[in-house]
């Protein structure tokens, strides 16, 4: 396959209301294949053996098992509830997913191959996405409808506590040193930042502005700086985490979703969620230099050659 040649593997992107996957070569920029999926794929998330990329399909109740560097399916795996978001934990003992519709969160064991439901957590109204702190202590939460932030400790899978936040909280990402939260909040114009430093319930301490609908997060590479995605605005804002300021803004058009970033840290891949497109960004000539047609309502964007998470 043309996008699993040489080094560069293949592009994914989920169409979610498609029921499949494009993969696109990142050489020639085309699409080459359709994977078919369960309903729904949003989200994805590679293994801890980096032998596999999962994809969530929330409607199918079920996992599509994909290889990163080939795209040739390996396995589905049926009666997963509902799995939105999906995440495994840093020490892989645990694989967590955010059941969007049916307002759980749940804890499945994790051995390296098979999942065992271990349990199941009610949330509130529509947990959105996950984000696990780097020592597999705490998993957070949003609440899309019920405008909140959940943690829930992983040791003994009980909420440990929950706060209010804006509108329509979305992605999150933790700062590298545990003790900042990120939040695209998709029902405002920016991202809210909260202190989870503590063992106290998380503060919010500021809203950054970088757009209407700030919705996914996906990490520079650099350590230092986070890019959002603002759907409504149609940009993408660049973040620096230590100054919690927006420091540069690139136009997007189309309602920009889910990222992923070049190994290089040049290049920002996004799916245009409304026009069925992904867009390749050029950080340094700030402005989109590819477009590439793709399925209806394009969610997850993944690739293997990533810039550091």
């Amino acid at each position: 396959m043309m996008g699993a040649k040489a080094n560069l593997p293949p592009i994914f992107v989920l169409n979610s209301l498609d029921a499949n996957v494009s993969v696109i070569d990142p050489e020639k920029w085309v699409e080459v294949q359709r994977i078919a999926t369960g309903k729904e794929p949003h989200h994805l998330y590679l293994t801890p053996d980096e032998k596999s990329v999962v994809i969530a399909n929330a409607l199918g109740d079920s996992l599509t098992f994909v290889d990163p560097k080939t795209a040739q399916v390996q396995r589905t795996v049926t009666g997963i509830v509902d799995p939105y978001h999906l995440r495994f934990s840093p020490d892989m003992k645990w694989f967590i997913t955010a059941a969007n519709r049916l307002n759980h969160v749940d804890f499945y064991r994790w051995d390296g191959t098979n999942m065992t439901l271990a349990q199941r957590v009610p949330t509130a109204k529509t947990p959105s996405h996950l984000w696990i702190d780097n020592k597999s202590r705490t998993v957070y939460s949003t609440m899309q409808d019920s405008d909140e932030l959940v943690a829930i400790d992983i040791a003994t899978q009980k909420i440990k506590w929950r706060v209010k936040t804006g509108p329509m909280p979305a992605d999150l990402y933790g700062s590298p040193d545990d003790k900042t939260l990120f939040i695209g909040l998709t029902g405002g114009k920016g991202v809210e930042v909260f202190d989870i430093s503590t063992d106290q319930p998380a503060r919010s301490v500021q809203i950054i502005p970088t757009g209407a609908g700030a919705h996914a997060f996906r990490a520079a590479g650099d350590g230092k700086h986070l890019y959002v995605s603002n759907r409504v605005a149609n940009t993408i804002s660049k973040i620096n985490m230590a100054s919690r300021q927006p420091v540069e803004s690139y136009s997007a058009p189309g309602g920009p979703d889910c990222m992923d970033v070049s190994a290089d840290g040049r290049y920002i891949y996004v799916g245009a969620r409304w026009a069925r497109k992904l867009l390749v960004i050029d950080t340094q000539e700030k402005k989109v230099i590819r477009s590439v047609n793709v399925g209806k309502s394009p969610h997850g964007v993944w690739t293997l050659n990533h810039a550091k998470r």
